[in-house]
């Protein structure tokens, strides 16, 4: 706690002159972020940090997984419903990132590596509805061994999961339908901080291209 307090400290005596017309404009004018960005809890993955955004720039949703649960989900299981709802009709995003990582504890528990136990309810709960993606991994990977590429490629599927679950939000289908939202699905290699983007035409994770 103390390195937190540190840090606030540091912050508003070293850095917040490099920020103070950007959040005065932010606290006058209300956030307008461009992109709901859906990612996992994981302490090494920090969605501003490793898209060099700027506050105000992005919506963040971290839940452990980076689980995107159906829209008929209800309770406390799907407060990420909430920010998805909020970010898309009353923010009006114009992109959802769903971004997955590499040695992701979430995917590694979900494989039955650590898995939830009578002290942790909802986390089991919770990675229960990842649960398609197991019958996806024991489908299209079993040739895979036990270890890292089996736990990647669970991890990439997941995203893709995500996105198949967030066309079951009509606000997501009404936005998709009239061209204004569009759906990415990423993957973080933390390793090397390397980003891969999935391609409908190939069906690939491939590295990010700058498109600019």
């Amino acid at each position: 706690m103390q390195r937190l307090i540190e840090g606030v400290h540091k912050f508003r005596t070293d850095e917040f002159g490099n920020y103070r017309r950007l959040f005065h404009k932010l606290s006058q004018e209300g956030q307008k972020p461009h992109t709901l960005f859906i990612t996992c809890s994981d302490s090494r993955v920090l969605a501003e940090l490793i898209t060099h955004s700027q506050p105000g720039d992005l919506f963040v949703v971290k839940n452990v997984g980076n689980i995107v649960p159906p829209a008929n989900v209800r309770g406390d299981t799907n407060s990420t419903a909430a920010a998805i709802e909020f970010a898309v009709e009353t923010l009006r995003v114009r992109d959802i990132v769903i971004c997955g990582h590499s040695q992701c504890g979430a995917i590694s528990s979900l494989l039955g590596i650590n898995p939830p136990t009578e002290a942790t309810p909802h986390l089991r709960d919770w990675l229960n509805l990842a649960a398609p993606v197991l019958a996806v991994l024991k489908k299209d990977y079993a040739h895979l061994p036990e270890g890292y590429a089996r736990e990647n490629a669970a991890a990439e599927e997941n995203v893709l999961f995500g996105l198949d679950n967030l066309h079951s939000y009509p606000c997501v289908q009404n936005r998709l339908g009239d061209g204004s939202l569009q759906l990415h699905g990423w993957f973080f290699k933390i390793a090397t901080a390397e980003l891969f983007a999935y391609a409908p035409e190939t069906r690939q994770f491939s590295p990010l291209v700058n498109a600019g």
